[in-house]
């Protein structure tokens, strides 16, 4: 074996040993000084060796004596065993004591050099530890400036993130306070559209109850009258007019001129007389049977024809009933006297009538305003349009230019002779403005204007009650 080999194995030995009793510190090595524990182990061999010889004789030289002396001991310890049998037994629990002790204060020992050898490498640290506070010294305020700058930039950054976080709540908010704006102003336009169309519906459904109020009244009216006038005519009848009166000859005089040409001239051409005469419409469309009386050249017919209504005219002139035959319409040449009174009662629903009336005799209108309500339907319509007396240009211009014209109708004067024969609902609607061909009118001030140069024509509307 060799030399370092052997060296190597003694060291193990001696540090097992110095493991295993820690008496002192390591010569050489930093650590706390620990207790001599061999003065205790001195006396605990001393004292098992007294434990050991209780019980034995002394050795002596040989001899009979001294086998004798001998035999006698052992004699008195055989019979004094009993006596320190317990005593005996006592010292060894001592002595075990002792072997418990010494092996605890070896323990103690042992950690004891352990925490030396622990506060000696703590010592060694703390002998390294100036060295580093001394470099941590010399770089710190490198550190702190690289510190401070990267404290700035997170919190530009930080600063930053707060800015855009608060502008993208502010857009937010402003998105949802535009959102909820429009929203109400939604809702509040479909509450007041909503509400506007009830009003709206609610005044249409009144006007209509006034409406058939006001015709039940007019009825209620009229049929008081009749019975007025049938209680009057119980006393005798009035007296029939002769035959040779105006009002026994509705025809009037043949014309030496060609009237087709001169209404052509004087009351405008069939475009003119169409757009004129859709006012009209709206109080004939839809229904069934419409009479025109005086249906000229047939403007009235056809435009009742486009909108789907039937309709048929009457008139004097024969050139006029073929002009309309040859449109296609229904009309034939009579007289509205005896057409009407030839019409059972109630059977027509509408009764159109335009520009007619004014070359009727006074003493006839009310005969005609008497057949045209007889002949008309519960509810149906009549239109009555005429030279609006009203207006003093219809004397300068239109209403003498035809000589065919017998009177003008002022409007009161024909709705009383409507509302006197059960007509009811009366209407009257002002044409044709004067200052519309008649331009110089308008210097005229606005209320004399119309006051005394008004509307040309006039159209009076009413139901039968």
């Amino acid at each position: 074996m060799e030399s370092a080999e052997l060296i190597a194995i003694l060291q193990e030995v001696r540090d097992r040993v110095r493991a295993r009793n820690p008496q002192t510190a390591v010569p050489g090595e930093p650590g706390i000084p620990l207790p001599d524990l061999m003065p205790l182990v001195h006396a605990r061999d001393s004292a098992l060796g007294k434990v050991a010889a209780i019980g034995t004789v002394n050795p002596r030289p040989g001899g009979l004596v001294n086998t004798l002396v001998q035999g006698w001991k052992k004699f008195l310890a055989r019979l004094l065993d009993w006596h320190v049998r317990e005593q005996v037994g006592f010292n060894r629990q001592i002595v075990s004591a002792v072997d418990a002790a010494i092996e605890a204060l070896n323990e103690t020992n042992r950690a004891i050099g352990q925490l030396g050898a622990r506060l000696a490498e703590a010592e060694k640290s703390a002998a390294k530890l100036p060295e580093e506070l001394a470099d941590i010294r010399s770089h710190w305020a490198d550190w702190r400036v690289d510190w401070e700058r990267k404290l700035a930039q997170n919190e530009v950054q930080f600063l930053r993130s707060v800015a855009d976080l608060q502008g993208a709540q502010q857009h937010r908010s402003n998105l949802m306070d535009a959102n909820y704006r429009d929203l109400v102003r939604a809702q509040h336009q479909d509450f007041t559209a909503a509400l506007e169309r009830q009003m709206i519906e609610v005044q249409k459904r009144l006007w209509a109850d006034m409406e058939r109020l006001r015709l039940e009244y007019e009825r209620l009216i009229f049929s008081e009258l009749r019975t007025i006038r049938q209680r009057a005519e119980v006393r005798g009848k009035p007296p029939e007019l002769p035959a040779g009166s105006p009002a026994a000859s509705p025809e009037s005089a043949a014309l030496q001129f060609d009237y087709g040409r001169f209404a052509e001239r004087f009351r405008g051409p069939e475009e003119y007389v169409k757009a004129g005469q859709q006012f009209y419409l709206p109080y004939f469309a839809g229904l069934q049977n419409v009479l025109d009386i005086g249906c000229g050249r047939g403007e009235f017919l056809e435009m009742m024809r486009d909108a789907g209504v039937p309709a048929r005219g009457i008139d004097l002139s024969e050139e006029s009933v073929a002009t309309c035959r040859h449109k296609g319409l229904a009309a034939e040449t009579a007289d509205l006297f005896r057409y009407l009174a030839d019409l059972p009662e109630a059977s027509l629903d509408g009764i159109f009538c335009s520009q007619v009336v004014e070359h009727l005799s006074p003493e006839r209108l009310p005969e005609m305003v008497r057949l045209c309500a007889t002949r008309l339907t519960r509810n149906g319509v009549i239109a009555i349009e005429t030279p609006n007396p009203e207006s003093l240009a219809i004397f300068a211009t239109h209403f003498y230019l035809d000589p065919t014209h017998q009177r003008p109708i002022p409007p009161p004067l024909l709705a009383f002779y409507l509302e006197e024969f059960g007509m009811g609902g009366i209407e009257v609607k002002r044409l044709q403005p004067a200052v519309e061909s008649m331009p110089s009118l308008a210097a005229l001030p606005a209320e004399f204007r119309d006051a005394f140069f008004g509307a040309l024509d006039y159209a009076i509307l009413g139901k039968r009650l």
